[in-house]
């Protein structure tokens, strides 16, 4: 069988690893630069690739094309290869046909990353043998090709969704829908909904699916889109008879035995963390694990770089990093977990977004906006008048300089940006690491 692998970052080398490992013919080829680290990789590994070009004829001559989750499904390439109709799947669809080890994927418009860590942190704790992979961490496919995992928890994006065929989690868990990413889909948001909905279509019976109970856009395609999995609901809102709710000032999981424990105990902060922390735990109780061991992990986990992380507190001036919110739906809960005045730092490449869901909790916590991209007008548009200090910058070190000068203390500055970060920096880490750089500068 001849593979061919798209994309030469860390899903694509794994992907092209795994291939190897298991005798499979294998090409790997990149239409940008490899990064020499990963040039290296392939080298040692003796895996053929090529870059800054695509060697149409012997793409599409593959057998099986994995694509990295990067590349736009609107490109050139993949309209061809749709055309051929040669396999195409994504690292994650791949790595899974080559594993027995239950999986657990999570997928989301926000709090993905939090939640599938949170995850991870509750099996570890627990003693299990876990790898962590998809949009987060290590290739899932090198870990497949290396360690012999019997639990691997994933972080799934709509991207990789795009391309399953056969993907079938033990557990899939969708967080909550907002619109993000609409160009990919058409700038239609069921669209875009219904590609996370595909983490659970190809589940049967003996599966689980967790869902929130509160999402508006959930409801509306769980009355027209069938699931096998045996479904389990979380909210913030109301009792369940069966699932994880919250109770006065407790999160309560009821299936089998019940658990519970109080929010104030909780590591992490606001009302979209108690969320994520309930479908984690009915994770956590679909695998049996403990009530004592759920409850020390819950009590125990370090948040999230660049997700809500407090930098640090200067003269009273607390400074948040919240690189990772880059739609407005991740914006919202940052804004709405903030207790002080706010400094807010916003702006970079935009991807279609209305701040009207926003600009209630803009006018309530906000004291002053800066913008930080190249065009930052549509920001300014839209809240000048509904807000009197707005500043302009085009860089993080104007960004937080001007942001020290507005805060004072009691306050806080935070780094929650709604934008993707491609026009100023290389990735939203970058974006969040320039910025703790900067505010730890004296």
């Amino acid at each position: 069988m001849k593979i061919v692998v798209l994309g030469g970052g860390e899903s694509g080398c794994g992907a092209a690893y795994l291939a190897k490992k298991e005798g499979l013919e294998v090409f790997l080829s990149d239409k940008g630069a490899i990064k020499d680290h990963y040039k290296q990789f392939l080298t040692e590994n003796d895996i053929e690739f090529e870059e800054e070009n695509h060697d149409e004829e012997r793409i599409l001559n593959a057998d099986w094309i994995v694509k990295s989750p990067g590349i736009p499904k609107k490109a050139e390439m993949i309209n061809k290869i749709h055309e051929k109709g040669i396999r195409l799947s994504s690292e994650i669809e791949f790595a899974s046909e080559f594993t027995d080890a239950k999986i657990i994927a999570i997928t989301g418009s926000n709090g993905k990353t939090t939640t599938t860590s949170l995850i991870y942190y509750i099996l570890k704790n627990d003693g299990l043998n876990v790898g962590l992979g998809g949009n987060i961490g290590y290739s899932f496919a090198k870990q497949v090709a290396d360690e012999n995992h019997e639990y691997y928890v994933l972080e799934v994006s709509s991207f990789q969704l795009d391309d399953i065929q056969n993907f079938r989690p033990y557990i899939s868990l969708l967080l909550n829908l907002s619109k993000d990413h609409l160009d990919q889909y058409n700038y239609n948001y069921e669209e875009y909904a219904l590609a996370k909905f595909r983490i659970a279509e190809n589940q049967e019976n003996d599966n689980f699916f967790i869902y929130n109970k509160d999402d508006e856009m959930s409801k509306n395609i769980l009355e027209k889109f069938e699931i096998k999995a045996k479904m389990i609901p979380f909210s913030t809102n109301e009792r369940l008879s069966e699932g994880g709710f919250v109770e006065e000032d407790k999160i309560v999981v009821k299936l089998k035995e019940e658990f519970s424990m109080k929010v104030d105990e909780l590591s992490l902060l606001g009302n979209h963390n108690v969320a994520n922390s309930l479908a984690a735990s009915i994770a956590g109780k679909i695998l049996e694990i403990n009530n004592e061991s759920i409850r020390n992990s819950l009590m125990t986990f370090q948040a999230v770089e660049h997700r809500l992380e407090l930098v640090t507190e200067i003269e009273g001036v607390k400074y948040i990093n919240d690189s990772k919110a880059t739609n407005v739906n991740a914006t919202y809960y940052a804004l709405e977990s903030m207790k002080n005045p706010t400094v807010w730092i916003v702006g970079g490449l935009d991807k279609g977004n209305d701040y009207t869901e926003i600009e209630d909790l803009v006018k309530r916590k906000v004291k002053a906006i800066v913008c930080l991209g190249i065009d930052n007008q549509k920001i300014i548009d839209f809240f000048k008048n509904k807000k009197e200090f707005i500043y302009s910058t085009s860089s993080m070190k104007d960004a937080v300089e001007i942001s020290k000068s507005l805060a004072k203390s009691g306050d806080t500055v935070l780094l929650s940006p709604c934008c993707a970060s491609f026009d100023l920096f290389k990735s939203y880490e970058d974006r969040g690491r320039q910025f703790k750089e900067q505010v730890l500068k004296n």
